[in-house]
């Protein structure tokens, strides 16, 4: 029985019938999202990302930032937005006089010592506090360079970049500012903030009281999210909405949805199951075969999916979402090559 209730919430977009990964039909298509929690006062809220829809009935999650822009990428070559440079450059400055005096600070090892002052002071680092950064090939600037903190959120560099060491430290001065900005008292998910989100949940959708205490409705999974993540700070809420992002994006919550899994039942499988390369296989066998139902799918979600990576990096924003669908696709498309190899 237990095995059989692992393969109904496996993130492959199945059938009840046949209870195996394997797609079935398109991505679900995102249903009316409930407003974001409010973030901190006198942010500026980015955009919020895609919406969970009707697999769960949850909202998006808060914007890592709120210093984040909501103005569109500049042309290439001309820089960032004014307001996110200025922020940028004033929270390493306001790091290094605290940590390390007076004078120019290496950004690259600042955020890396940030993470290791955090996990001696008992941070819960399951993976260590190692920073990792990643840099997109290419010959010719402008450099493009990935970083990807010990929780799992992901930046990038903002700016032009015409070296490959200065990709580096744009990478690590974004992170470095979420990192500093995410300690802060107000980025916690507390009773008072949980209230107020529901509240205005449920104000917006017209909601009672009843809802917000029913785990079966989506003001209820919504309100469920956050007491099990009460005293979590709004990174790693976002780290983990990643998951249910990625499941609503390839479809999955709808499988599982039509396999009479309940809300209550992904959420308690899902909250608690990082995200694996298990997970990504899956999802990249749905898209191989998305491709051969119908061709040009992949290259067209891919080419979507490069454009919202670079706007998004360009704005300032956490990655990881856009990231992993780029990584799962790309998946896909090595897979789909290595099955067309050795059909020749």
């Amino acid at each position: 029985m237990e095995s059989v209730r692992a393969q109904r919430l496996q993130p492959g977009v199945g059938t009840l019938r046949s209870l195996r990964p394997g797609v079935t039909g398109a991505p679900a298509a995102s249903g009316p999202p409930l407003p974001p929690p409010a973030p901190p006062p006198a942010a500026v809220a980015a955009p919020p990302p895609p919406a969970l829809g009707l697999g769960l009935g949850l909202p998006p999650p808060p914007p890592p930032l709120g210093l984040q822009g909501p103005a569109p990428p500049p042309p290439p070559g001309t820089g960032p937005p004014a307001v996110l440079r200025e922020a940028v450059e004033a929270v390493v400055r306001s790091f290094a006089k605290h940590t390390q005096g007076y004078g120019r600070v290496n950004v690259v090892e600042a955020l890396q010592e940030f993470w290791q002052m955090k996990q001696s002071r008992g941070a819960d680092l399951k993976n260590g506090a190692l920073v990792v950064y990643e840099m997109v090939p290419s010959n010719s600037p402008p450099y493009v360079c990935y970083v990807t903190l010990p929780g799992g959120s992901c930046f990038g560099s903002f700016q032009f970049c015409p070296t490959k060491a200065e990709a580096r430290r744009s990478a690590a001065k974004i992170a470095l500012m979420n990192s500093v900005f995410n300690e802060h008292p107000s980025r916690r998910i507390t009773d008072e903030f949980i209230e107020k989100s529901v509240s205005e949940a449920l104000a917006s959708f017209n909601g009672n009281r009843e809802e917000a205490d029913n785990p079966n409705t989506g003001i209820g999974a919504f309100r469920f999210m956050l007491e099990s993540n009460k005293g979590k700070s709004m990174l790693e809420f976002q780290e983990l909405m990643t998951v249910f992002q990625l499941l609503h994006w390839n479809g999955s919550l709808k499988a599982m949805r039509e396999r009479q899994c309940s809300r209550q039942e992904v959420l308690a499988h899902y909250s608690h199951r990082a995200l694996d390369d298990d997970i990504r296989n899956q999802m990249a066998m749905d898209w191989v075969n998305r491709e051969q139902n119908s061709p040009g799918a992949l290259s067209r979600e891919l080419a979507s999916t490069e454009r919202e990576l670079d706007e998004a990096r360009l704005a300032g924003k956490e990655l990881r979402f856009h990231k992993e669908k780029k990584d799962i696709l790309m998946l896909a498309a090595g897979q789909l090559g290595t099955m067309h190899s050795s059909n020749c």
